[in-house]
């Protein structure tokens, strides 16, 4: 039975802005304003010192510092991470065009844990508390993540699997004639929305008080949240699914982003555990103390 409702891909010119030669990107745009935001709502986070007590305040100066870290973080690990989980044996035969970042490539999870070693070496370098610092950061990411998956609908890529009787599909340019699930959007809703409504209610409940259980709730949070849209989301062509892709409860079969996301979920139940459980408290030395920045 044909679809009720099939919906055209929006044609949305890719470049956001051009000016003569330059020109900027939807994608580009996203990265963008995601750390913006992220930066504006971790500078108010920062500033509020019942969230810190107990630990040592970040200073203004210390988010403004922090976001380039970050923003290099991110970029290198998801670039890095791209060609080690997603196209190995490509970038292998043809190195040189591992650094051709404008003709895209990027890992969430790659980018993930570059973002985790840019904030725990600034942590260290301005004698903050890693774990808080990584709370902290867990808080504001979501931002980036809803912009991120919106840039991926509007480019037209990373669409959702094959959805003939779904009565909002879409037809991607790209994605041949048959009408498939916007996957992005409901990434951006899963892993960018709901997980930022969550990490808001959460800091406002705990602070940053037990250092890495917001970290635990995100990497919890967004592992779920990214299994459950993996089933809507058209595996990486030169991967395919990895196995099962004949096992019709898992709904095609598992996928590297699946793969990924079960460590991750597991690592964020043992910090809640172990942040709940008091094993994550900072020493005496890490005690409120003025920051040296």
């Amino acid at each position: 039975m044909p679809p009720v409702l099939v919906l055209p891909f929006p044609a949305v010119d890719p470049v956001a802005i051009a000016i003569g030669p330059l020109a900027i990107r939807w994608y580009a745009l996203a990265y963008i304003v995601g750390l913006l935001g992220g930066w504006f709502y971790a500078r108010r986070l920062a500033a509020n010192a019942e969230y810190w007590r107990g630990l040592r305040q970040p200073s203004t100066t210390d988010i403004d510092d922090l976001i380039m870290w970050v923003a290099l973080g991110v970029v290198l690990g998801g670039r890095v991470g791209y060609v080690l989980f997603y196209n190995f044996n490509s970038y292998l035969a043809r190195p040189s065009e591992i650094l051709a970042v404008w003709r895209g490539g990027m890992s969430f999870h790659g980018g993930f844990l570059g973002s985790i070693l840019a904030i725990v070496l600034f942590a260290r370098a301005r004698r903050l508390n890693p774990l808080a610092m990584l709370d902290l950061a867990a808080v504001v990411t979501p931002i980036g993540l809803f912009f991120g998956r919106i840039a991926n609908f509007i480019n037209g890529e990373l669409w959702g699997r094959a959805a003939p009787d779904f009565p909002y599909a879409v037809v991607f340019p790209d994605g041949g004639p048959v009408p498939r699930h916007p996957s992005q959007l409901y990434e951006a809703l899963g892993e960018g929305l709901l997980l930022l409504i969550l990490m808001a209610i959460a800091v406002r409940r705990f602070g940053f008080r037990r250092p890495g259980l917001l970290g635990g709730i995100f990497v919890a949070g967004y592992a779920l949240a990214r299994i459950v849209c993996e089933f809507f989301r058209e595996p990486d062509p030169q991967l395919g699914f990895l196995f099962g892709s004949s096992v019709e409860a898992l709904g095609g079969g598992v996928t590297m982003g699946m793969l990924l996301s079960i460590p991750m979920a597991l690592v964020g139940v043992l910090f809640i555990w172990l942040a709940l459980r008091g094993r994550t408290r900072p020493r005496a030395a890490e005690a409120a103390e003025p920051s040296s920045a």
